[in-house]
Parts: C-alpha cells; structure tokens; sequence
C-alpha cells in the first residue's frame, strides 16, 4: 500500500530552489515517461453557457455578465466534423464538454452516441458534464468513454471561497463513481484563483492521495474573464506555476500532467520549462471551451524547436471495430442468428 502525502511532505517540494525541483521532477518523468513525447488532447464545448453553478472563474456561469452567446447541445454530425479536425491535426484524444450542474437523463443517449461515434475514430474520448450518479457514470463507461474530468480546482480549505454550488464531497463522490464504472479520472485544478502556496500543495495531496491517483492531471492557469468575480485577479507568477507543475509530477509520477487553460500567456520559454518539469500533456486548438488558447502552428513550432514528438494513441480504429463487433455478438446470443447448444 502506498505512503500518503502529507501537505507538509508537499509544502517541502515547494520549498525546494527552483533548479533542485526542476532535476528532482525531470529524474522522475525520466523513469516514467519519454520525454520527448507529447499527448494531446482537443477539447469542444458541446453545450455552452447558461450554468447554474457559481464558479467565481466560469464565463459560463449565468450569474454573470461575460457577453457569453449560449448554445444547446450539439449535433452529433458537428461534434464527428470537430473529432475529424482534430484527429487531422493531430490530437490522440477528443474531449467534450457542457456547461451543466449535471446531464440531463434526456440527453444521455446522445451523449452516448458522440462517445461512440468519436471511437470509430480511433480516438481516446472524454468528458466533463459535472455531477454523475452511478447510473449515468456506467452507461458513459458502457458507451467507451476513455476518461472523464472532474476538476477538484483548489485545496478544500480555499474551495468555498471560489465555490458555494457544489460542495468538494460531491467532487470527489463523482470521481469514486467514475473511478467504479471502469473510467479513468481526469482530475486536477487552477492555479491564480487568489489561493497560497499552502492550497496548492493540498490540491496536490488530496490528488495524490486518491485510492488511485488520476491518470490524467491537468493544471491550469486562471484565464481572467471580463465579468467573473475574479477579472481582477494578479497574475500569477510563472515560477511558481512551474513549481506547481514540479510537484505535481513527482507527487504523481505516472500520470499525465497537462498544461491546460492558460497557455496563450505562456511564452515558449515557461512551456519548454513546464516541460522539463514534468508536464507531458496539452490541449491543441484555438479554443478551450470558450476560451482561447494557441494556434496549432505556434505549437507546431515550438514542438520542432523543442524537438518533441505528439504521442500516437494506443486505440486504433480495427482494435474498436473489433471490440463492438465482440459485443456486438454477445448481445445477439439469444437471437437466432445464433444456435443455442443447450436448448
């Protein structure tokens, strides 16, 4: 059974000089990870706006005025137009996400359908849609979804002050479901929200100390939105999300850390740094969410300077053939396409 990280032990990383984190991290995504490939992911905004949460950092939340234009649910057809973009351009996995406090149970055979459809891509899918029950988590896990993310954001100290909609028991009680209908966990949380130093070795550890630790761990940098609570924000300074991103990938060794929201104020210098400090995961696209977020081709650049490779996805489009024509098959036993041997 692995020790637990204690938010001393963490606070200790943090405490560490710059370079002996920096080297500490890189030995440990050495043992790991090739560090010269890349994974990434594409993420589209399947229904946008109009959120009854009160996330202070949320454009999409509808208790603020962020000239935000909202829309229903996607088309099936538009999302696989999206999928095929990005399986073009590059990215190995296809996220999907809707502003909701929860999915709807009307809308979850369309959900179903998306995940399928993204599969017969070849590539991994994923989704955030808040809040699951149980049943909802298995049907998203029977329909292939790869990963599911469902941010904790900050420490459970500093969370109400970002948060009053949800509580952090519910984050982590939809994770344990993802976790037990057979999905990976995409977790991680925001660094620049107004937290210490102190918030962000807790977010770590409680990350850390998960039964299982996510397989994918996505560190974002707070993008300051005109009309959310936290416009106003001071930037965080780049070291420190850095540091941030060291820890995480010695407290996590074996997950995906990902440079999420935030990258389009990061210069090519602090990414190489994030890099060599363990991050080995972004997303790719001129938009997050509603967000904004690098050309491909800056990244293009910056990945021949840098001299990394995309990593290829492990599912192919025949190993998903294959498995939906094994359930496929399973499900027609009692049909007479099949004879019964014992009847």
């Amino acid at each position: 059974m692995k020790k637990p990280w204690t938010l001393n032990k963490a606070e200790n990383l943090f405490d560490l000089p710059f370079f002996t984190l920096l080297f500490k991290a890189q030995k440990i995504h050495r043992k790991h990870f090739d560090p010269q490939q890349i994974q990434i992911s594409t993420l589209l905004s399947v229904k946008t706006g109009a959120c009854p949460e009160d996330c202070k950092y949320c454009p999409q939340s509808a208790r603020y005025k962020t000239g935000l234009k909202t829309e229903r649910l996607l088309e099936v057809q538009k999302v696989i137009e999206s999928a095929k973009q990005a399986k073009k351009s590059g990215s190995t996995r296809f996220c999907m996400g809707a502003a909701w406090r929860n999915p709807h149970e009307r809308d979850m055979l369309h959900l179903e359908t998306m995940i399928k459809e993204v599969k017969l891509l070849g590539m991994e899918t994923c989704m955030t849609l808040g809040t699951l029950n149980n049943q909802q988590a298995q049907r998203l896990a029977n329909a292939g979804l790869d990963y599911y993310n469902h941010n904790l954001d900050t420490s459970p100290e500093f969370y109400s002050s970002i948060i009053t909609t949800r509580t952090y028991q519910d984050r982590l009680d939809t994770i344990d479901k993802v976790r037990k209908a057979g999905m990976k966990v995409c977790s991680g949380g925001i660094i620049g929200l107004g937290e210490k130093v102190t918030d962000r070795a807790a977010l770590l550890v409680q990350l850390a100390n998960l039964p299982k630790a996510p397989e994918s761990v996505p560190i974002n940098m707070l993008i300051k939105i005109k009309g959310t609570p936290l416009e106003n924000n001071e930037d965080i300074d780049p070291f420190n999300f850095i540091r941030t991103i060291a820890v995480a990938r010695i407290m996590m060794p074996t997950s995906f850390v990902r440079l999420s929201a935030g990258r389009e104020k990061m210069n090519e210098q602090m990414q190489a740094l994030c890099f060599i400090a363990g991050a080995n995961s972004i997303f790719y696209g001129c938009k997050l969410l509603t967000a904004s977020n690098p050309e491909k081709d800056k990244d293009q650049q910056l990945f021949r300077k840098l001299n990394i490779n995309p990593q290829n996805t492990e599912i192919t489009l025949n190993n998903w053939k294959k498995i939906k024509y094994q359930e496929d098959a399973i499900n027609q036993i009692d049909t007479e396409q099949f004879y019964n041997a014992s009847s």
